[in-house]
């Protein structure tokens, strides 16, 4: 008589499982404070939201997001504790656009089988980017499916929820005419268009061992490096009356220009200066390298800039001198003026199903 079919034999190890949950219990258990109940293990993450008793109108925010096609590259150079600040950067980055601090997180790995210390390193990755967001990293779930991704396939998913006190919402109703647009610079590419650089890339025939000189270092390290986490930066810009904040735009798939019109108003328009930064290095070397048009990029990519702030007239320079101190370089990019109207090139009304107002990019990038 033959053996019966096993759990194990269809290709899913549940003692891997448990040992890659033992190797990053301490990276998880870093980014819980009082408010967290239970540890990790439970089915459900507890946290004890009793300071939503102080206040008046507490409004819920959530986001939920990936890495995409990012995860690639980690695989490919077998390095796997990085890809956490790219996926917690798109989850509590969209969240702090309103003003919301993100309080807890968790995160979903889906995988070919599970190797212990690769979870352990994608987890522990997750968790230091909770830490600097001052996230709680609250639960997760790993899950592994041969015959649907390969052994040594990935992918990462997120979600998060934060608070933001109804009165301190930030978005298009509080911005005005004569309001000033400051970009927070980028670390490089982030989280989003990996599918074109991946395919440009591919294209000119470059290996990820390449060593790049625009970039000081391989190709692979500067593709692989971590997206830029704003959320406890923007906390403190907006809680700091003197800046005057009245709006974020996390500028990610859609490029720079989509996702600033997603939080003005409609009837007014922010002017965008394509010659106030040098893009950085990488942006113009995918753009060379498979003869991108400057449109597609900047529709595609955010050519650094990684986060935008809309503030008061009158805060603009407390606002950058805030950010400096922070440590977060930044520039003005442009103000906010009446909408006139017109079309053309360079000019985006509303975006992503949003019924706003319109940026208009104009002169030459500086590269």
């Amino acid at each position: 008589m033959s053996e019966g079919i096993t759990y194990a034999a269809a290709g899913v190890d549940t003692a891997a499982g448990d040992r890659a949950v033992e190797l990053m219990k301490s990276a998880v258990a870093r980014t819980h404070g009082p408010q967290v109940l239970g540890g990790v293990g439970g089915f459900a993450g507890l946290f004890d939201v009793s300071m939503l008793k102080a206040y008046d109108r507490p409004l819920l925010a959530s986001s939920t997001d990936g890495v995409g096609t990012k995860v690639a590259i980690a695989q490919a150079l077998d390095i796997h504790d990085t890809i956490g600040f790219d996926l917690v950067g798109m989850v509590v980055d969209d969240i702090v656009v309103c003003g919301a601090e993100p309080l807890v997180m968790t995160d979903y790995i889906a995988t070919g089988k599970v190797v212990p210390e690769r979870i352990a390193d994608i987890v522990r990755g997750i968790a230091a980017a909770c830490e600097v967001a001052g996230t709680a990293l609250v639960g997760g779930e790993t899950a592994e499916h041969p015959g649907l991704l390969g052994p040594h396939e990935y992918d990462v998913a997120g979600a998060a929820v934060g608070v933001v006190e109804a009165a301190d919402l930030l978005g298009p109703e509080k911005v005005r005419t004569g309001d000033v647009v400051i970009a927070l610079a980028s670390s490089g590419l982030h989280s989003n268009g990996y599918s074109l650089v991946r395919a440009v890339i591919n294209h000119a025939g470059w290996t990820l061992d390449r060593h790049v000189e625009e970039f000081g270092r391989t190709l692979g390290e500067e593709l692989l490096e971590p997206t830029r986490v704003y959320a406890s930066d923007c906390l403190a810009l907006a809680r700091d009356a003197g800046a005057q904040v009245h709006a974020y735009s996390h500028v990610t798939g859609g490029g720079l220009a989509a996702n600033l019109a997603r939080v003005l108003p409609k009837g007014l328009s922010a002017s965008v200066d394509r010659a106030s930064w040098t893009v950085p290095a990488v942006f113009d070397v995918v753009r060379g390298l498979g003869q991108v048009p400057w449109g597609d990029l900047e529709n595609t990519l955010n050519l650094g800039v990684g986060m935008v702030a809309v503030v008061g007239a009158d805060g603009a320079d407390a606002a950058l001198a805030r950010l400096a101190a922070l440590g977060v370089p930044a520039w003005t990019l442009g103000v906010v003026t009446e909408d006139d109207g017109a079309t053309g090139e360079g000019i985006v009304r509303g975006a992503k199903g949003v019924d706003g107002g319109a940026v208009r990019l104009h002169g030459e990038y500086r590269a």
